[in-house]
């Protein structure tokens, strides 16, 4: 892998960086069999990870065939697809004529989900959180599935603790996270049922430079907007580190499903970071709000143990955001909403 700058200067810069693989990923694709579609490729994680692969498999020397289903295809998403020589399919996954219609692949990324404006539309978020997994999980039955869900069904836990374990029961708070908790259920009983291989990957959070909770807490310095301490503490991971780990994954799906938790290995804290953030802006930070005992954590040493831990730190995250922000480069304009502590998204 190559040296990290001190800056990323444009997308182009951004995407090869974050789909840079590993020689671990190069290694995976050597030995993995089969086919591979993405299912909700054009999201926030999805194109750096279908490009990931595709550099993994040109660098490992093997040829595969590489699909990437979506609802719907913004006309730069569609060309930066079909550039990577990714076979790019157009259709509601949630019309199960359409579903039944795709091909039969041995590897699926379920990429699928349903967060920002939860709360303005539950039988939406629940149909694609929960209905869609169970038709998914049927129709690719004799897959392997990695399936994305999230560090919120979890409760929310003392920070001194360390944070949540695979083996902690779930205790999810509000519709979206009961929702996720409902994906997890259809595909777990799906495993059980058909003997389908899965792993649950309960992420918790990803970062880059247009999204992610240090780019939430970089624009509000940046803008001088206070910020909210309500939840004093979270875990990061860079994308492309998450991106290697979760491609791995595939060669962890087991019936039952396996779980795992995939995020960063430092506690953060909100006010240190926002200080760290004020020094780069040369801004005065204000807050609001105070620091709570618990916090939305998830302890991933299950998923070092598999894969290694993450090669990038939160300095080097802050330092990068810190320069993108501060040259008034593009974010996707969606918040986490890490700070929620009452599951409302």
């Amino acid at each position: 892998m190559s040296d990290y700058k001190d800056e990323i200067s444009d997308i182009d810069e951004l995407n090869e960086l974050l789909s840079e693989p590993t020689q671990e990923v190069i290694d995976f694709m050597s030995r993995l069999e089969g086919d591979i579609m993405f299912l909700g490729v054009t999201g926030k994680i999805g194109p750096s990870m279908a490009r990931m692969v595709v550099r993994a498999c040109k660098a490992a020397g093997v040829e595969k065939k590489i699909i990437g289903v979506s609802a719907y295809w913004p006309e730069s998403s569609l060309k930066e697809i079909e550039d990577m020589g990714i076979e790019a399919i157009q259709g509601d996954l949630l019309d199960r004529v359409f579903l039944d219609s795709l091909p039969d692949v041995e590897n699926v990324f379920y990429l699928v989900g349903m967060k920002f404006g939860a709360e303005d539309d539950l039988s939406m978020t629940w149909a694609v959180n929960t209905l869609l997994p169970a038709m998914v999980v049927e129709r690719f039955k004799d897959s392997k599935i990695v399936a994305f869900s999230t560090g919120c069904v979890y409760e929310l836990v003392p920070v001194k603790d360390g944070g949540s374990l695979e083996t902690d029961m779930p205790r999810p708070v509000g519709e979206y996270a009961q929702s996720c908790l409902g994906r997890e259920r259809m595909f777990e009983y799906g495993s059980n049922k058909n003997g389908t291989k899965i792993s649950l990957i309960r992420l918790n959070y990803a970062v880059e430079m247009r999204y992610g909770v240090l780019v939430d807490v970089a624009v509000k310095v940046k803008n001088e907007q206070p910020v909210d301490l309500s939840m004093g503490y979270f875990n990061v991971i860079w994308q492309g580190d998450a991106n290697s780990m979760i491609i791995r994954s595939l060669e962890q799906c087991d019936s039952p499903a396996e779980i795992l938790n995939i995020t960063g290995d430092e506690l953060i804290s909100l006010k240190e970071t926002a200080e760290k953030f004020g020094k780069l802006f040369n801004k005065k930070v204000t807050f609001i709000g105070t620091e709570a005992e618990t916090a939305l954590l998830n302890n991933a040493a299950k998923s070092y143990d598999l894969f290694g831990k993450p090669k990038t730190n939160s300095d080097q995250m802050i330092a990068w955001i810190a320069d993108w922000i501060g040259n008034d480069g593009e974010t996707s304009g969606k918040p986490t909403k890490f700070q929620v502590r009452d599951g409302k998204y």
